[in-house]
């Protein structure tokens, strides 16, 4: 399986393509808004560690740290400008603002960070086509201030950080686990790109693709399929021994109620009019249902959805039983 490969010599002198903060098509929706590389750079302060006001690492340097690994990793392609997606907003205020009347603050009292950031940036040229659609290669992460402890003094501090595949037509993120770190555990910037380095480095993009066009050779009929929906509903009230003996399924009930409605509905990847879903588009009703997640969980179900669907692969392939399945 051959990628399309573009080198590019000078890559200060591009045209780095735009996102569109109108669209409503994003990779993770939730609670979240987009917002710049810039304005996170400009507008917002800087938490610390209260006990001895020790500096975190700053969503623009987590930014900035996978950037500069994606250059040691991929030094003639060409990167996006990050697609940044924050949410559940923290607020204060400057000391001299302290006894104004909400009414009456300006913008200048203000203070604002983001306790959980996500974000994707692209390399558009590394690009596979997939049961008719479009796939580039993309890396991000993730941070949540929430998974440290900001009232105690300076700790390691935690990441996530991936690296895999993005649909075109409907932004869907295609992560498989060895192309996912769900913590990276650092203590400074110079850690963190050589973590993201190593991951992005053995990240194996062949064997990813692969699997996954393999997912578009097996069909499941509406029989099937109404009964993979009903175990994944049954799932969550099995006993915790009865889970151990099969697939773990991280996902919520509100997602499989997407992913049943998506199944009839969904534009792109809907049942065909004979009445079959092939796992491919399986797949990506999952991921489109769990873009729903929080910021802090999204990208663990991400993963999940992945090799939930190639234990379903696997299964019809090697004719294996498997609790999902009829």
């Amino acid at each position: 399986m051959e990628l399309a490969l573009a080198t590019v010599q000078n890559q200060s002198n591009l045209d780095l393509p735009e996102y569109d903060e109108l669209s409503t098509n994003h990779f993770i929706e939730a609670n979240t808004k987009s917002v710049t590389i810039q304005h996170i750079k400009n507008d917002t302060i800087l938490p610390v560690f209260s006990k001895d006001n020790e500096v975190t690492i700053s969503h623009a340097e987590f930014i900035n740290s996978t950037q500069e690994a994606l250059r040691n990793v991929f030094p003639f392609q060409q990167q996006t400008i990050p697609n940044i997606r924050v949410s559940h907003i923290i607020k204060g205020r400057v000391p001299a603002a302290i006894g104004k009347p909400k009414s009456e603050l300006l913008e200048e009292d203000k203070t604002i960070y983001y306790e959980r950031m996500a974000f994707v940036i692209g390399l558009p040229k590394i690009q596979q086509e997939i049961n008719g659609n479009l796939l580039s290669l993309v890396v991000g992460g993730v941070r949540a201030y929430n998974n440290e402890n900001l009232y105690s003094k300076k700790s390691i501090e935690k990441f996530k950080v991936f690296i895999g595949f993005k649909n075109s037509v409907c932004t869907n993120l295609c992560i498989s686990t060895d192309g996912f770190m769900d913590e990276i555990r650092v203590s400074n910037t110079t850690e963190l790109v050589i973590k993201i380095t190593e991951l992005f480095r053995s990240y194996d993009q062949e064997k990813h693709l692969r699997n996954m066009e393999i997912m578009s050779n097996f069909f499941l009929t509406p029989e099937q399929v109404a009964h993979l929906l009903g175990k994944m509903k049954m799932y969550q009230y099995l006993s915790n021994t009865r889970k151990k003996e099969v697939f773990p399924l991280n996902i919520n009930d509100s997602q499989i109620n997407t992913i049943a409605k998506s199944y009839f509905k969904d534009e792109n990847f809907k049942v065909s009019p004979e009445g079959v879903v092939n796992l491919w588009q399986l797949y990506n009703l999952f991921t489109g249902a769990v873009k729903s997640s929080y910021i802090d969980s999204f990208l663990q179900r991400e993963a999940c959805a992945y090799e939930f669907i190639q234990n379903l692969t696997n299964s019809l392939q090697n004719e294996e039983s498997n609790f999902f399945l009829l």
